[in-house]
């Protein structure tokens, strides 16, 4: 047996795996690394996160995957090029994070990279009759293997894809693993970039599972902060947005979009919702100025309001509680609107189910590794494919 396949096999019989989990998100804050202990699999899992940190991106980093990030025409040399140099910045960053936590990289059975997204394409957006969906992450899981000396696997939406779904959103097969509970509704919405959230029934069954995208989260507020205020990139603690009032014309033009009537579930990305969709809705209102403020407050109920629609037309429940993660749980007025939409429903914070809210998603792509090595036998129901994701890489 190749010394590489009898390595995995013994680390897929260990009575407790530890799994670094990465996640690099289309907000370009950093990389996330949570690194996790992993006692069996399926609806047994459980997780203890030991160390969490976000290594934040530096301005050339941000440049280079901006140079790329969700445009039809990109310079494919530097596609290609980034492909192996984000790998190896990752890589970089995984190697000092250990070395700072005194961890020794040969204590490390699984690295899972989500890698970064630079362009995601269901067929609803690109509407090309021949083509089915995609979705493109970089950060090639080889070069991150053999720099670290660790067992990495990688590429996890490719998988979802090519069982039928839209590679997206994956954070559902964690969620129902990890915090489905018997005799409580359960809501896990993430405000990332982009918004969604999965729905857990309190009889735990798999059927009932529902998991959708909503539209945008961060990405236009923070997209119009990084243009319009030098050195901010986002609008901390809703400074800018709670100045400002919403504009009711342009609110109703931002929401006319097609996206808004396509069915759920469904996936979106900044391929869709970026400033120029922004600035095509202001001119479809009749709008030629309106202050920044308005503007922030504006994208914040744009925001809040799709989440919670999406929500009232998808979950029958009466009762239900949510739980928040992502940076959007940081954006104060934002999860205030989100209240006032959801004026029956208790919001609590991640925290109480004993995950770190901003570490949630690498947590959970740890966990779909878990999956890969040592699970792979849930039903998930009828919702999303029952599948297991990623492509191995070993270290030499």
């Amino acid at each position: 047996m190749n010394k590489n396949i009898q390595q995995l096999y013994t680390i897929s019989l260990k009575q407790e795996r530890t799994i670094i989990g990465l996640m690099s998100g289309t907000s370009l804050d950093g990389l996330d690394i949570a690194l996790c202990k992993f006692n069996g699999s399926g609806l047994s899992t459980k997780i203890t996160l030991t160390h969490f940190e976000t290594i934040f991106y530096n301005n050339q980093f941000k440049q280079a995957v901006k140079s790329i990030f969700s445009k039809r025409q990109v310079d494919l040399e530097k596609v290609c090029l980034l492909n192996e140099w984000i790998a190896e910045q990752h890589a970089a960053m995984i190697n000092n994070f250990l070395s700072q936590n005194n961890i020794a990289n040969n204590t490390i059975d699984l690295i899972a990279s989500h890698g970064q997204s630079i362009y995601h394409a269901p067929k609803f957006l690109h509407q090309q009759s021949i083509y089915g969906n995609g979705t493109l992450q970089i950060g090639d899981g080889d070069n991150l293997a053999v720099k670290t000396d660790i067992i990495t696997i990688s590429d996890f939406r490719q998988k979802h894809i090519a069982a039928g779904g839209e590679g997206a959103p994956l954070a559902t097969y964690g969620d129902y693993l990890l915090f489905s509970k018997a005799s409580e509704n359960r809501i896990m919405l993430n405000i990332g970039g982009i918004a969604n959230f999965t729905f857990l029934s309190e009889d735990l069954d798999a059927n009932k599972i529902f998991s959708t995208d909503t539209g945008p989260g961060n990405t236009l507020m923070d997209a119009y902060v990084q243009k319009k205020f030098e050195g901010k990139f986002f609008d901390e603690d809703s400074q800018i947005a709670i100045q400002g009032s919403v504009n009711e014309s342009l609110l109703n033009a931002l929401t006319a979009n097609d996206f808004f009537n396509k069915p759920f579930p469904k996936t979106t990305g900044p391929e869709l919702f970026n400033l120029e969709y922004v600035a095509a809705a202001q001119a479809n209102a009749g709008i030629t100025a309106i202050s920044h403020a308005d503007m922030m407050a504006t994208l914040n109920m744009f925001s809040a309001i799709t989440i919670t629609n999406a929500i009232k037309k998808t979950v029958n429940e009466k009762s239900f509680i949510l739980y928040a993660s992502g940076g959007g749980k940081h954006n104060i007025l934002l999860m205030q609107h989100i209240k006032q939409q959801l004026n029956n429903c208790i919001i609590k914070d991640i925290n109480e189910l004993g995950i770190n809210p901003d570490a949630k998603e690498a947590i959970l792509f740890a966990t779909l590794a878990n999956e890969t090595v040592c699970g792979g036998t849930i039903n998930y129901g009828k919702n999303m494919p029952s599948i297991s994701m990623g492509k191995i890489s070993f270290p030499n």
